[in-house]
């Protein structure tokens, strides 16, 4: 059966690709998008498309359409983006949810929304499983992010059980790929913009500081495996690649795999409230999904460097000046 499927956030690195397996998958997509952070070369090539509409609109506000899932990935996610106008993240996050669960509760819609790793703030508990509470700065500049989509949460589930709203919960952990932004500020790009130009590689604090990286096409399967779940598999589930590696490594591999001749440097402080441990704890995933990813981070990078090889970086321009 065909379905009429919204992707809020569609124009973006993950909202693309999403976009585009939806599409070839011969479903009706709407992708909104008001390109405060993304791209539209991004989904430029599905606008000729029968079964595509664009939609520019800011999800902040109100808007009216008949739909049968909903996929809701509107909201900047590198820090100097939803850092330079910490208001409007906020209000992305949960004014955008409340007027995707209106909209779903009006029409009867599946809503799976895309929450973060960033829930978990700076862990205390390692690897994060999703019963882990947090360690969240509620009045730090990193909070309209966190916070944010914390609150979101709060408000998925309590219309799940005021409105018996179908919702899905997935905790993202750092993701990279093709058609990450080259200044989007996030560390896999930044390391691939710097090698690839021949700049020096900054890394923030001595580089000790841990993530796992989720390549993209891993990512969207998950997404798309857990919207077809059953209705009680709500969520929240964790969605990422548990490998986990020291920022340092991962500018070594870059500099390897990119054969750059780029040198590593500590210049810059350790950013407040910035995580030292982060991995997830996907038992969750591998039990409900039957997923677990499948793409290790050598062959992600080679394939995502290929990518940034392949544009004009100078042709991007970058959203905000914090990259």
């Amino acid at each position: 059966m065909i379905k009429r499927i919204l992707v809020t956030g569609g124009a973006g690195f993950l909202g693309s690709h999403l976009c585009e397996r939806l599409v070839e998958a011969g479903q009706d997509v709407i992708c909104l998008d008001n390109f405060y952070t993304s791209q539209k070369r991004n989904i430029a090539h599905l606008l000729g498309k029968p079964n595509f509409e664009l939609v520019r609109h800011d999800i902040t506000h109100p808007t009216w359409l008949e739909v049968d899932e909903i996929f809701n990935l509107a909201c900047p996610a590198a820090p100097g983006h939803y850092q330079y106008n910490p208001i409007k993240t906020m209000k992305t996050s949960v004014l955008g949810v409340i007027n995707v669960l209106g909209m779903a509760k009006r029409v009867g819609a599946k809503v799976l929304h895309a929450s973060t790793s960033e829930v978990y703030g700076d862990p205390t508990i390692h690897p994060q499983p999703e019963s882990y509470r947090g360690n969240v700065n509620p009045i730090g500049p990193r909070a309209c992010y966190d916070e944010g989509k914390r609150a979101a949460e709060t408000l998925l589930f309590d219309y799940h059980r005021m409105h018996n709203t179908r919702i899905r919960v997935v905790r993202i952990f750092n993701t990279y790929g093709p058609r990450m932004h080259p200044y989007d500020g996030r560390v896999v790009s930044n390391f691939i913009r710097q090698a690839l130009q021949g700049e020096d590689i900054t890394i923030y604090g001595d580089g000790s500081q841990t993530r796992s990286f989720c390549y993209r096409d891993d990512l969207v399967e998950a997404m798309l495996r857990m919207m077809d779940a059953p209705d009680d598999v709500t969520g929240p589930i964790n969605i990422g690649n548990p490998g986990e590696f020291t920022i340092r490594e991962l500018a070594e591999l870059v500099v390897d795999v990119s054969g750059s001749s780029s040198q590593i440097v500590q210049d810059r402080p350790l950013p407040e409230d910035d995580p030292l441990q982060r991995q997830p704890d996907i038992t969750l995933a591998k039990a409900k999904l039957e997923w677990e990813p499948q793409i290790a981070l050598r062959e992600g990078l080679t394939r995502t460097i290929e990518w940034f090889r392949s544009v004009d970086m100078d042709s991007f321009r970058a959203p905000t000046p914090n990259y």
